[in-house]
């Protein structure tokens, strides 16, 4: 090849492809364009929505695959979280490696860094953002039908024109990154209702996706929702961290607690009940917006401190792990009214090291491999930590549960999404 033509090695139905402006056969080699499909999602939400976000966006990448085109999904970098409060530590351009597998999510569907897509695009420059919202009137005639249409922005964008004519935005703290258009997509529907947009209506090489949220699961809790859930494994790092917490504070192995884990996801079906757990009650004991919000399915600190007390009895469990987002004056309660809690405490070092959402995580994989768990009504982290327990193998009632507010008299319980091969 001359004219130092600059290309990217991937495969395609089984053959090598290589990155160029066309597509066409040799004798030799299958020539192809990659497109990319990148991502955003309204900044107030935190990390475990998030994460439920790319589980959507996996799924609308294996739809535009079966359409024929060669579509790689763009890893958008942690950062800047509201949850995210730790003081002088550095926290945006974080690359989802330092907190998930990249392998294990590759066995799924194909998916790069932001920083690769900039090392193989040419540069930090992304052909086309939409921006998807909601229709401004509503449902019509108040029936509910999948539909996407160009419509002007009802919010003020952010975004901003340069002097050159790019779009510049947040871009994940990226600021060298520029859009060369944005436009305003009114969408209503599931997450593949954006294929015939992506396929036939844009030819462009990379699309982003922002306020992804908007779309909904396509397949929500069925095999496709699970293998891309399953796929999501945490980085080796944290759970051996976590691992060596459970043994040293909680007398918990996965030997005696029956949570043997695999490293390929796709070999790692434990049959439901087949996990035993560690000696300790795990808690998720969600507070701040929760609370500040007056939720009544929320207790308070006594409320929750009783029901902890009455499962540890009967339950027969001496220890109880506890996570919670509590402020200082609420955790100094806590330990006031439950002085034999056990938490993951980060060191400084291991703040920077592991950041807020690596300490998340730890306090996921310990509340998953406890003996019976609880958490808290509607959180989005609560509901992680139970598909990480569906995904082990632990009885639906030592899993879905969650703590009732103080005064609530209708207590439901979170609902059973039993995991699909």
């Amino acid at each position: 090849m001359s004219g130092g033509l600059q290309y990217s090695l991937h495969k395609k139905d089984g053959h090598q492809c290589l990155k160029t402006q066309t597509f066409f056969k040799t004798s030799h080699v299958l020539f192809c364009d990659l497109r990319y499909l990148l991502y955003d999602v309204n900044p107030p939400e935190g990390f475990n929505l998030r994460r439920d976000v790319y589980i959507r966006m996996a799924s609308l990448v294996k739809t535009l695959r079966k359409e024929g085109d060669d579509w790689v999904l763009v890893l958008p970098p942690w950062g800047r979280l509201y949850h995210w409060q730790s003081s002088n530590v550095h926290q945006i351009r974080i690359p989802w490696g330092e907190f998930f597998s990249l392998t294990s999510l590759q066995a799924n569907v194909p998916v790069i860094e932001y920083e690769e897509f900039i090392a193989e695009n040419g540069g930090p420059f992304i052909d086309q953002v939409l921006v998807l919202q909601n229709y401004a009137e509503g449902w019509t005639d108040g029936k509910w039908e999948e539909k996407v249409d160009e419509r002007p922005c009802i919010d003020k964008l952010m975004y901003s024109k340069d002097k050159q004519g790019y779009s510049r935005g947040w871009f994940w703290g990226y600021e060298e990154t520029r859009a060369q258009n944005v436009t305003c997509i009114s969408a209503q529907g599931h997450a593949s209702i954006m294929s015939p947009v992506l396929q036939k209506n844009i030819t462009v090489t990379s699309v982003m996706l922002d306020r992804a949220e908007t779309l909904l699961h396509d397949h929500y809790a069925g095999k496709d929702y699970w293998d891309t859930r399953r796929s999501m494994v945490f980085s080796k790092h944290l759970r051996l961290i976590g691992d060596d917490f459970r043994e040293k504070y909680l007398n918990s192995t996965d030997d005696r607690d029956h949570t043997i884990y695999s490293e390929d996801w796709t070999r790692m079906k434990a049959k439901l009940g087949s996990a035993k757990g560690g000696p300790y009650l795990g808690v998720h004991l969600r507070r701040k917006d929760f609370i500040w919000g007056h939720r009544e399915d929320v207790p308070s600190l006594k409320g929750a401190v009783k029901k902890i007390r009455s499962l540890m009895k009967k339950h027969k469990l001496d220890n109880v792990f506890v996570a919670t987002d509590a402020d200082e004056e609420e955790l100094r309660e806590l330990r006031g009214l439950l002085p034999d809690m056990v938490r993951f405490e980060p060191s400084r070092e291991d703040l920077e090291l592991f950041k807020d959402g690596g300490v998340a995580i730890i306090d996921q994989w310990i509340c998953a491999h406890a003996r019976f768990f609880i958490g808290t009504s509607v959180s989005t982290f609560s509901f992680r930590i139970h598909e990480e327990r569906e995904i082990l193998g632990f009885d639906a009632t030592a899993t879905y549960n969650r703590f009732c507010g103080d005064t609530e008299k209708e207590c439901e319980q979170p609902t059973h999404w039993k995991i699909v091969f």
